[in-house]
């Protein structure tokens, strides 16, 4: 398990609040940060204090838990009602990590399918309950994806990651970085390079320090090396998360990935992504679907408080791009692998694990 923990909630659903790692300010200084109503953790999931879609997808649903304590003494109605403001409310903070609605939605329904008699104390309790479900299933998620991807690693091997998919964007061990824990809890001897990624710089602030963190021999490297790392014969398998993959297996990522997808095909060497079930939006057809968030300006122009672009400049900051299915060796999931993804492979893959998924 994690040496460290992304989030977690202290006390009970009518006085207690949620604990968060503020990612802003690592690898510099550690800190907790408490978000005790529902406006606290909308500005932490959007200045990415807390980031990584499962991370996102299990802090909002302790934020529907945080946003409605208030409303623990008012009718039943009035309680659903404000349940499905916080919900709306927290659903805009990030457009693009599918789990952010994937849990906000199971913590609506959860609401919707109690009884109408019962008191807004009973209800409120009981999404306190659903929430941690939700952060023990992302826990057990991390561990499954460590074991399947485990698979696919031998001894020696040298992996190249983009963007931050550890314990840090999870409630547990993380997706892309899990394969990599369990190899080594395994023995295998696994090195690491981590591509900076910019603008915001992940992969260097915390991609290396969760393998410092866990003596897993990584080399940092900036974004626009990765090619020439490939070239040199330094890589023998790709691994990343993802944040939203279409029903055809087009999956979305922090920007760079599809570049980094590219250049593996281009060398001959796996691309793979981990990510959960729950990061599947069977609704779209493909990855045109996907919104992609634009963030500031001001992260590419005046990054970490130092202006390095000439004032004025026009600026595009997509904060994530889309790998297609077709440059994707492998999806791997809680419930197994899927090689060469389509779209067939992932309809019985999510089938037989959750009947009535796909």
């Amino acid at each position: 398990m994690a040496l460290y923990q992304t989030l977690r909630w202290l006390g009970d659903a009518a006085t207690g609040n949620l604990l968060l790692i503020d990612q802003t300010l690592l690898p510099g200084r550690y800190e907790e940060i408490s978000c005790q109503t529902q406006e606290q953790l909308w500005e932490a999931i959007r200045s990415l204090r807390v980031r990584g879609a499962p991370a996102i997808g299990v802090a909002a649903a302790y934020g529907v838990v945080t946003g409605t304590q208030q409303f623990r003494d008012a009718s039943p109605q009035k309680f659903r009602d404000a349940v499905r403001d916080v919900c709306q409310y927290l659903a805009t903070s990030r457009p693009t990590a599918v789990n952010l609605f994937w849990a906000l939605n199971r913590m609506q329904t959860s609401c919707d399918a109690m009884p109408s008699t019962h008191p807004a104390t009973f209800l409120h309790d009981q999404l306190l309950e659903q929430a941690r479900c939700i952060d023990q299933e992302d826990k057990d998620m991390c561990l499954a994806i460590g074991r399947h991807g485990n698979e696919l690693l031998r001894s020696g091997m040298s992996l190249l990651t983009h963007c931050n998919a550890g314990g840090l964007a999870t409630a547990g061990d993380g997706t892309a970085l899990a394969p990599i824990f369990a190899a080594a809890a395994a023995g295998k001897a696994i090195h690491v390079f981590a591509d900076e990624t910019r603008p915001l710089l992940q992969g260097a602030r915390l991609t290396a320090w969760e393998l410092q963190q866990r003596a897993i021999p990584v080399t940092l490297i900036c974004d626009n090396m990765a090619g020439q790392v490939m070239r040199e014969g330094r890589v023998d398998l790709v691994i990343t998360g993802a944040d939203r993959i279409a029903a055809n297996g087009d999956a979305a990522n922090k920007i760079g990935t599809y570049s980094v997808a590219v250049l593996a095909r281009h060398h001959n060497i796996p691309f793979c992504i981990a990510a959960p079930s729950s990061t599947f939006d069977l609704s779209l057809d493909s990855g045109a679907g996907i919104p992609i968030e634009q963030r500031p300006a001001s992260e590419i122009t005046d990054g970490f408080g130092r202006t390095t672009a000439p004032s004025g400049v026009d600026v595009y900051n997509p904060a994530f791009d889309v790998t297609p299915a077709e440059l994707i060796t492998a999806l791997i999931t809680e419930h197994g692998v899927i090689h060469h993804p389509t779209r067939e492979l992932i309809r019985q893959h999510l089938a037989q694990a959750s009947p009535g998924m796909a």
